[in-house]
């Protein structure tokens, strides 16, 4: 099962909160039985104007190469340590389904083999508003295609470019308009120089 580690900040962590924190975080992680999966919980008081008895409950759940958090905060510490249990079950629950989705709809993943497709995807535009506004440099992580998929969901975007752990490529996979995920393999045309 998950090892469990508990500390407190701005509040001395009795065992009777030690023990009821373990308790209901690792109920909620239990249901899911994923391994190897590691949890700590800090317990904290916050004191400021506008709250100022306000107890908080951190919890970070290191699952396989992803992480889960959650922050709940309540006037009484008990309760707060039941909503962030409720919340990471809520997480987990959201992050199992992803994993087992993927699994399943592996052959949703359609790939792009020549220029035809890619010129559907992309619709140009004579527009002089079309302007580089951004610019962003992208660390790649070499990775599958399966994992990309997942931290494409975890991110909550679009698109995800990433280096192909098998390919050694730079691969993009996205979410098609018409369901499920497309990806994008470069292929590098010889061009015959007359």
């Amino acid at each position: 099962m998950a090892d469990i580690t508990v500390s407190g900040r701005k509040i001395q962590v009795t065992d009777a909160l030690r023990s009821y924190a373990t308790e209901k975080i690792s109920n909620a992680l239990k249901v899911f039985n994923i391994e190897p999966m590691t949890c700590d919980i800090i317990l904290r008081v916050d004191r400021n104007r506008s709250n100022p008895d306000r107890k908080t409950v951190e919890v970070t759940v290191h699952v396989r190469d992803s992480v889960v958090r959650a922050s709940e905060s309540d006037p009484d510490m008990y309760a707060a340590i039941d909503l962030a249990a409720e919340k990471v079950e809520r997480q987990l629950r959201k992050y199992k389904t992803r994993i087992i989705d993927k699994r399943q709809h592996r052959q949703k993943v359609h790939k792009l083999t020549s220029a035809e497709d890619l010129d559907k995807l992309i619709e140009p535009k004579n527009d002089d508003d079309d302007l580089l506004v951004r610019e962003k440099t992208v660390k790649l992580i070499p990775m599958s295609e399966d994992k990309a998929l997942v931290e494409t969901d975890l991110l909550g975007h679009d698109f995800y470019m990433f280096l192909n752990a098998n390919s050694g490529q730079i691969n993009v996979i996205y979410h098609r308009k018409n369901g499920g995920y497309g990806i994008l393999k470069p292929e590098i045309e010889d061009v015959d120089e007359q």
